[in-house]
């Protein structure tokens, strides 16, 4: 795995430009702050986070993978202003599940996401090598 990173470009912190990877794809559909018997512990952004950062690390797990193996992330918010508020808080709640691996990532703000309760919806694509 490589990031990819023009070099007159700023390093981005929290993410990566680009990664390039050759092994088996693993895509980790979205996954939202409910645990393993889909019910919320809270209605809270970054506990619903972590949720849905130990959600992703599960599937992965399943596939042998971890953290370490992201090339992508996409996260779906419901509220861009609570996510920009909460940072150092969101930051730290990643780094606790996922370390300090920042594959390339993209964050969208919507409107709703399909579960009501739901504040954050992240989805993956992995790379194990060969």
């Amino acid at each position: 795995m490589q990031r990819l990173q023009p070099p007159d470009w700023a390093t981005p912190k929290g993410y990566a430009n680009g990664i390039t990877a050759r092994g088996t794809l693993v895509f980790v559909g979205g996954q939202i702050g409910w645990n393993g018997g889909q019910q919320f512990e809270s209605d809270d952004f970054i506990h619903q986070t972590k949720q849905a950062l130990l959600n992703v690390h599960a599937v992965l797990a399943c596939a042998g993978a971890g953290p370490e193996h992201m090339v992508r992330m996409t996260w779906y918010i419901t509220d861009r202003d609570e996510y920009n508020a909460r940072l150092r808080e969101l930051g730290s709640a990643y780094r606790d599940v996922m370390g300090k691996h920042f594959p390339a990532m993209t964050c969208v703000e919507v409107s709703r996401l399909v579960e009501a309760r739901a504040k954050v919806e992240i989805e993956v694509t992995a790379v194990l090598p060969d």
